[in-house]
């Protein structure tokens, strides 16, 4: 299947309009299981964006920002992801592998950005100085401009002109390559939750972790509606456990001040 050109402009205004939540940080449009599932209903099959926004979303779980590292871009790796899947009739998890250098220059560009616009800085503090708000407030939207039309180009460009090299690339590669990507894309999520689990995970809640894991290996399930629902359920346990506890130390902090408050009043002090 091909994307049609009327795609390839949704597709790069959709990027537009991700790549400046992304730079804002505003409202989380640009994480992979949005980006995956808008790109799949442009591209009419909201299914496939549905399951490659799912896989992609836990591959990119744990992937933070830390210090001067910086993860691949989620949005493009969203995008392409979802298109090559579409245009190649490979798996979600094969395109998750062939998506990551799309979503690596992507990045690459944006750090060149992050550089490049520092020298504004000393500009902005001029102006601010000055109280020139309209200078002030044109050099700061120029890099949100930038940085917005630079994703609508890039993403028209790859989904839809460089789409028949990619489908061509992509069909001569050899089965034993092609396999290989599709391990490393199911690979992925798992690493991906793994970070995540690193950083987030307690001890104390191992064993709801154990007990998840277990229902969703060797409970026969359809879907997993099942084993997130058991998840709600011991969240609200734990949210109710905590909040009775809270109570519980209020009354007790409460007696305790009233207690040392009659003990001072019976000696007098």
């Amino acid at each position: 299947m091909s994307v049609t050109l009327v795609q390839g402009l949704l597709i790069g205004l959709f990027a537009i309009i991700a790549g400046i939540d992304f730079w804002l940080e505003g409202f989380y449009i640009f994480r992979p299981i949005i980006v995956c599932t808008v790109t799949g209903l442009i591209l009419g099959d909201l299914k496939l964006g549905i399951i490659a926004g799912g896989l992609t979303e836990l591959a990119f779980a744990g992937l933070t920002p830390v210090g001067g590292t910086q993860p691949p871009n989620p949005i493009m790796a969203g995008i392409m992801t979802v298109v090559l899947a579409f245009t190649t009739e490979h798996s979600p998890a094969t395109a998750i592998g062939l998506a990551l250098p799309f979503s690596i220059l992507m990045q690459y560009i944006i750090l060149f950005y992050y550089s490049a616009f520092s020298v504004l800085t000393k500009k902005l503090d001029e102006y601010a100085a000055k109280a020139e708000t309209r200078k002030f407030a044109f050099l700061v939207l120029t890099p949100t401009v930038i940085v917005a039309l630079s994703y609508g180009i890039i993403a028209f460009l790859c989904v839809y002109g460089a789409q028949e090299p990619m489908r061509s690339l992509v069909n001569a590669m050899p089965v034993w390559l092609s396999h290989g990507f599709e391990i490393a894309g199911s690979i992925l999520p798992a690493v991906g939750f793994g970070l995540l689990l690193k950083s987030m995970l307690k001890a104390e809640f191992v064993p709801y972790l154990l007990l998840g894991f277990t229902a969703a290996c060797f409970i026969k399930f359809g879907n997993l509606m099942p084993v997130a629902v058991i998840g709600i359920a011991l969240a609200f346990i734990e949210f109710y456990r905590d909040r009775k506890d809270d109570e519980k130390n209020k009354k007790l902090q409460a007696a305790l001040d009233s207690m040392k408050s009659d003990g001072d009043d019976d000696d007098g002090i």
